[in-house]
Order: structure tokens, then sequence, then C-alpha cells
């Protein structure tokens, strides 16, 4: 075991101005959606550069208000990756519709070539995934949208603060949505964002948003009291507190100082990494600023003697703490009936997926930490190499 103190995947930073923030809503005596929250919003929404932001209870809430707003639902087809969490694949399914997976490319993200091969007479909207917080090559996606009329809707839960062609992620498609989950670049612990530039979209997502209720709590009480509320939808249950609006105020206030850090320790990562061999570092394209919300290593397994899971357990070994983005798609039982189907084969993404993995990348970390993931990295793959090569070697004749 390792002398040295555990390094954990992820530990958010939260410091005293949000701890402050909280108690001063506390005391305020309104804890769910009000104030606090209609600040995050206009903050959220300048931050991004979109017309409209509408704070919810996850990402997933926004993904499907999203889906919800834009009238996705039974007979269409929504076009999305296979390396991506669940919840992008659920939202589809529960608004009706049917997912259809497209490859990946060289990135780790959807391939607009594969997009293209996909699409159908039912094909409603593409649904692209930045993993990790590197932005998809959007230009060739909103192109294959207008050529066919179809809408795009972006998962960020990756990528806030993440830039694509010198515009922020979430103001370019139809509806762009974040997740601020307690291991995002920005955290409320639970809870989520959704911005558009449609007005119409805006209105409707809000009122889906709590309930199907078109009148907000603030008029409500100007026009009738606080008894009266009309029901126009068959809504749900995504509104975000205040408390947690109070969090994320702050936490999007550090933003741009967190990326800093991010990008800073992604290049000591892949300035220590670079020549060696048995791992690929994550690519970051001159046009695309990452958010950094993951490091993904790629292992050249064919170099080593050892498994993902080895390795992992390796870095375990060493007191650092590394997870995996993500299980595609296609191997969870539940979309066993999709995946079978030939459309949606994704070779890359299943042959990728055995070699990711995902080492610590958080602004609490120190230099010094990233120096030491770093060394141990190459220490377990240059002795995975050893023991390979003296295998071959003992097996030759």
């Amino acid at each position: 075991m390792s002398e040295q103190p555990f390094i954990p995947f992820h530990i958010p930073s939260i410091g005293e101005e949000e701890i402050s923030e909280v108690v001063a809503t506390l005391r305020s005596g309104w804890l769910t959606t009000g104030p606090r929250t209609a600040e995050f919003e206009r903050e959220f929404k300048k931050y991004v550069r979109a017309s409209h932001a509408l704070a919810v209870n996850s990402g997933t809430a926004a993904l499907h208000l999203a889906l919800a707003g834009l009238g996705i639902g039974p007979g269409d087809e929504v076009i999305t990756t296979p390396m991506t969490f669940c919840a992008t694949v659920n939202t589809i399914l529960q608004v009706g519709a049917e997912p259809v997976l497209a490859d990946i490319g060289a990135d780790g993200n959807i391939d607009p070539a594969s997009v293209a091969q996909r699409i159908t007479g039912r094909t409603r909207a593409i649904l692209p995934v930045h993993l990790g917080g590197l932005p998809c090559e959007m230009d060739q996606l909103w192109s294959l949208a207008r050529e066919h009329g179809l809408l795009v809707i972006e998962d960020a839960a990756h990528a806030v603060g993440a830039i694509y062609r010198g515009q922020p992620i979430g103001s370019g498609s139809d509806a762009v949505a974040f997740s601020f989950y307690a291991t995002k670049n920005l955290t409320t612990g639970e809870g989520g964002m959704v911005t558009t530039n449609n007005s119409a979209l805006a209105e409707s997502m809000r009122i889906l948003c709590l309930h199907g209720i078109t009148k907000d709590a603030w008029n409500r009480y100007a026009q009738h009291g606080n008894w009266y509320y009309e029901v126009q939808a068959c809504g749900f249950k995504y509104n975000l507190s205040d408390i947690q609006s109070a969090i994320g105020l702050h936490q999007l206030r550090k933003q741009e100082h967190f990326i800093e850090v991010r990008t800073r320790y992604a290049r000591l990562y892949s300035e220590a990494l670079a020549g060696v061999p048995e791992v690929d570092i994550p690519p970051e394209p001159e046009w695309r600023r990452p958010a950094w919300h993951l490091y993904i290593l790629r292992l050249n397994l064919e170099l080593l003697d050892i498994n993902r899971d080895e390795f992992i357990r390796e870095l375990h070994r060493r007191g650092i703490g590394a997870s995996v983005h993500f299980i595609p798609v296609p191997l969870h039982p539940f979309f066993k009936e999709y995946a079978s189907r030939p459309e949606n084969f994704c070779p890359r993404a299943l042959t990728l997926y055995p070699r990711l993995v995902s080492l610590p990348l958080y602004p609490a970390m120190s230099e010094d930490q990233i120096r030491y993931v770093a060394r141990a990295v190459k220490d377990i793959v240059t002795a995975a190499k050893r023991r390979k090569s003296i295998s071959l070697a003992a097996v030759t004749p």
C-alpha cells in the first residue's frame, strides 16, 4: 500500500462564500424556488450568452424538459451517442421517442458522418454529448440539422465553461442541458440548467418544470392572493430550490478560475505522459476550449500485460481514485433491444471502452498530487510492458 494520503477521484471546491450564502438563504425564510434561483438563472444565461435559462433539479430534468418542450414524442427518432450516461437515452424513451445510436469519432464524441448515416424520415433531433467537457464538432452537426430540418439538443452535463469556436457552449442549439451534480465543475449538490434562445420553448419548459402551472408564485400573489394557480399542461416537479441556487451562484462566479486550474492540471498530465507509448492522452484542439471536467486516459492494451480493471486496482493500491466514463449504452441490459438493431451498431465505441480510465482532476488537488498520479501511471504501465516483454520472450522459439 502507498504511504501517500489517498487522492479521491473527486472533491468539490466549496468555499466560505457558498456556505455563507446558504446560511443567509436559510435565514431568509425562502427555501424553495425564489429570488436566488432567479438570480442564478440571470447570471448563468449571461455566462453562456443565451437568451433564457431555467434552473432545474438535475441535468436529467433539463434534458427531459427540452425534449418535451420541443414536442418530441412517439414516432420520432433522436440520434445520440453510445458514450454517455444512461440518462441521455432514458429521457428520449421517457418522451416516447426512439433512441438511435451513432458511432463516435477519434475524440470520443459523436461522429457527424455516422449521424448522417442514421438520419431517416422519422428523425426529429440530434442529441450530442460533450464527453468530458470537450465540445463536439458542432458546425457539422448544425449543418446536418439545417439540411434535414432537425432540432439539436446538446447534453452539456460535462461542459459548463467549454467554448466552441469562440462561443460558450449553451447558446448555439435549440436547447442545451447542463448538470450540477456533486462531481461536476459547477455543483449545487443536485441540480441543472437548460438554456435556449427560443422564447416560446423557454416559456413551455418553465410551465412544464412545475406541474404545468402557468403563473409563478410572485404573479399569483400579486393578482389573486397566494391561493390561485392554473394548470395548463401535464408537467413535472423539476424546480431548483433557493438553497441549491445559493451554492450555484458562487460556483458560477468561480468557473473561470476553476477552468484555468483544470486546464493547467490537464496540461501537466499531458506533458508528463506525452512520451509514454502505453497510453494516449486526451485531445485538445486549438478551436475548442474544453471544460476539462474529466481527464480521460486511453490505455494501449496491446502493449500491456494488464487490463483496464487491473490498471485501476494498481492506481488504488498507490492511493489514487479513478473511474471510467462511460459504460457504453449498448452494454446495459435494459438497452439490449435497441443495441441489437443494425442501425445502432457502434464498433468504435465498443472498441474504445475497455481502454478508458478517468484520472482525478479538480481544483482541490495540488500540482504535487497531479505529478504523483502521472508518475504512478508511468510506473504501472512500464512494469506491465516489461512483464509482457518477458512473457513474449519466454514463448518465442
